[in-house]
């Protein structure tokens, strides 16, 4: 990856709408170059998707909980079965298998603290292999972004 492409993941980073021939302009290169690059990008993997970022709250989904997940035992079978379930669930918004005192972390989105009680109940607590469940609820949103500095 040279300065190029770098600029060209920032561009893209603050308006993934941007058409080809301005994202061209802003990086100093022809537009075809762009294209080129951007597609291979595209099909390494670097860029994953293009997508809108909705604000949470003028969508009814205001409550955020951090959810430290400890599994009863450390094995391969356990944790691929905890991710493929959590991978399932629309509300866990992001899955990390962490260190330190939890085995995952999620980030949580819902509506309310009774949209979370169930998500806890038919969710969570029936699943095997967890032994405990911390939740963290966010009080407010200091800072939200999703570019990665280049």
């Amino acid at each position: 990856m040279d300065n190029i492409d770098k600029k060209i993941l920032n561009a893209l980073q603050v308006d993934g709408r941007i058409t080809n021939q301005n994202l061209a302009e802003k990086v100093g290169i022809s537009s075809a170059a762009c294209w080129r690059r951007t597609k291979a990008m595209e099909k390494n993997g670097t860029i994953k998707k293009y997508m809108a970022i909705v604000n949470a709250k003028t969508v009814g989904h205001g409550l955020c909980i951090f959810v430290n997940i400890s599994l009863t035992r450390h094995s391969k079978e356990n944790a691929e079965e905890f991710a493929k379930a959590a991978h399932l669930r629309p509300e866990v918004q992001e899955c990390y298998a962490v260190t330190g005192d939890a085995d995952f972390m999620l980030r949580v989105m819902v509506p309310d603290i009774d949209a979370y009680d169930k998500f806890l109940e038919d969710f969570l607590f029936t699943l095997e292999g967890i032994s405990q469940v911390r939740s963290n609820f966010a009080l407010r949103e200091i800072k939200f972004d999703t570019s990665i500095p280049l």
